[in-house]
């Protein structure tokens, strides 16, 4: 089932990773850990191949229980980041989407394009109404991606993130179904 997905605007295809990306995904962290590790948790200098190796693992098993979706953001086979749907929320039918875009391809409005893809698979194929990018005060790269894809920019929130041992205000931007031409359902 998770070799069947397959999300493309014909340049960009997301899937789900497969075991075999570990190399290319500790790879591109390894070239991004500068930019990353102020704004991902999971982005610390000690990341291995084997942290990629069991990152891949657990969101395999996380995909088949429907409780995040992690992308291998690639184009021509090679791994150009993530975008991942998480923190599901059964009862009221939202998300949270993330992003990260290795260093080398920055710039070229993938992040966007990947997010887009990302939320449009929640709508369709999910069922959620609302997918909500919550983005650390600071991360303006984040944030121009946000505002680039056209999402909604709904205000601050007070100590919303938790980043290593630092507590951070964040932005909210949301996208409902609507913005896709689509009708949100239950």
């Amino acid at each position: 089932m998770l070799s069947s997905i397959r999300l493309t605007d014909e340049e960009l295809l997301l899937r789900p990773f497969r075991l075999d990306d570990s190399n290319q995904l500790y790879c591109a962290v390894h070239e991004s850990l500068q930019e990353l590790k102020s704004w991902m948790s999971w982005a610390t200098d000690d990341y291995s191949e084997r942290t990629a190796r069991e990152y891949i693992s657990i969101t395999r098993a996380r995909w088949e229980e429907h409780t995040f979706y992690a992308f291998a953001v690639t184009r021509s086979d090679q791994l150009l980041g993530a975008c991942t749907l998480s923190s599901i929320h059964p009862l009221y039918h939202f998300c949270n989407l993330g992003y990260w875009v290795r260093t080398s391809w920055r710039g070229q409005g993938i992040a966007g394009r990947a997010a887009q893809l990302a939320a449009r698979f929640a709508f369709e194929q999910l069922g959620l109404i609302r997918v909500e990018i919550v983005i650390a005060a600071g991360n303006k790269a984040s944030q121009r991606v946000a505002e680039k894809m056209g999402a909604h920019y709904e205000g601050v929130l007070l100590n919303r993130m938790v980043i290593g041992k630092s507590v951070y205000d964040a932005h909210m931007y949301s996208l409902i179904p609507s913005d896709f031409g689509l009708a949100a359902q239950l």
